[in-house]
């Protein structure tokens, strides 16, 4: 995928003029991204990313960021790249993401980004792209799509 600036992606127009503060509330409460120090770097309605620096905390045995925690942060993107287009009254899950990971992440930063692809009433579908950074050169560690259900009239305001 390309970069937020690059991309040319399907226009979408978010149907909730609060989906921004809505999406980042929602991302704020939960404790699995401040525990790997992840953090939304771009909204819009249909895309998001979702930024992560380096920590040696989130690396497997050979010093590359783990493949669950690319996983982690792909799943949020894609997340909260369907959930900026749901109604205010609603919430997201994901029901399935399938990952592909290509290069190991090696890397000083990664960005994880989610484009919908579809977003229908129900089921919403995004592509969603794992960019390493490494000395100022980007790294395509992994690829994938996710499917995600919108979940109508549960406001998304925690347990």
């Amino acid at each position: 995928m390309a970069s937020p600036e690059q991309a040319a992606p399907a226009s979408f127009t978010a149907p909730d003029p609060g989906f921004e503060a809505r999406c980042r509330d929602s991302f704020s409460r939960q404790p699995a991204m401040h525990l790997i120090g992840a953090s939304i770097a771009a909204l819009r309605p249909g895309f998001c990313e979702v930024r992560l620096p380096h920590r040696l905390e989130v690396t497997q045995q050979h010093g590359f960021v783990h493949g669950g925690v690319l996983g982690m942060i792909a799943d949020s993107a894609a997340g909260y790249a369907a959930y900026s287009l749901f109604p205010a009254d609603s919430t997201v899950l994901t029901v399935e993401y399938k990952l592909n990971l290509m290069a190991p992440a090696d890397v000083d930063e990664l960005r994880a980004r989610g484009q919908v692809t579809r977003s229908g009433r129900t089921l919403t579908v995004v592509a969603m792209d794992v960019i390493g950074i490494k000395a100022g050169r980007e790294v395509h560690c992994a690829t994938g799509i996710a499917t995600l259900i919108c979940i109508q009239g549960r406001p998304d305001t925690g347990r």
